[in-house]
């Protein structure tokens, strides 16, 4: 019975990962210009992420959910700062010819941070993963702490396997067919679309406050 938490937490996991938003163009962009790794470590800041928000539901930590959605707004404008500067920054970088010789530990640790501080200023994906538990019956089911364990550890596991598969494909496959010129036209594309996403975030704030 405990693993049927845990497969289902890989759906959820995967399933709300799976959308390309900000986070996936970011993804996709650091796969193609610095490779799998950076697109796969970039992945997995979103993936912790979302473990965190994963156990906030399945704990049913209800003080903390009313706190974010109390908060929601300021966290809002926080995480959209700071999602135009990397917008900003992807679009004005560099694609790097070797991944292996040019990548730094404090690229990586950045590259996992930056996504991980994006993830979990969204206060709303709190409320997208209790929807998913009740759309998957998980509000009938019945389970202990081990068994809410197991649920986060699969939701963490299914958005780890998404971003893994995105990485893969874009920073292998994907970039071996592209040259320089064209990733640098592609980051400057990256770093718009995010600029653009940071902008309607702005907009819909404003809506809300005006």
């Amino acid at each position: 019975m405990n693993m049927y938490f845990l497969f289902k937490g890989i759906i959820i996991g995967f399933a709300i990962a799976a959308p390309v938003g900000p986070i996936g163009i970011l993804c996709i962009s650091r796969s193609l210009s610095n490779g799998r790794l950076s697109g796969f470590i970039t992945g997995l800041g979103a993936a912790s992420a979302d473990a965190i928000y994963g156990a906030i539901g399945a704990f049913g930590l209800t003080a903390i959910i009313a706190l974010l959605v109390q908060w929601q707004l300021y966290i809002e404008i926080i995480g959209g700062v700071f999602l135009l500067f990397l917008g900003i920054k992807i679009f004005f970088s560099k694609p790097k010819d070797d991944f292996l010789s040019e990548k730094t530990g404090d690229s990586i640790i950045f590259d996992y941070t930056s996504t991980f501080f994006l993830t979990i200023t969204n206060p709303m994906a709190i409320l997208a993963y209790i929807s998913a538990f009740a759309a998957l019956g998980l509000g009938r089911d019945k389970y202990d702490l081990y068994g809410a364990s197991l649920l986060v550890v699969g939701v963490f596991l299914g958005s780890t396997l998404w971003w893994f598969v995105l990485s893969s494909l874009v920073g292998g496959w994907l970039h071996k067919k592209l040259n320089i010129q064209v990733l640098k036209w592609i980051n400057r594309g990256s770093g718009t679309i995010i600029i653009i996403c940071v902008i309607c975030i702005f907009l819909d704030i404003a809506r809300r406050l005006f």
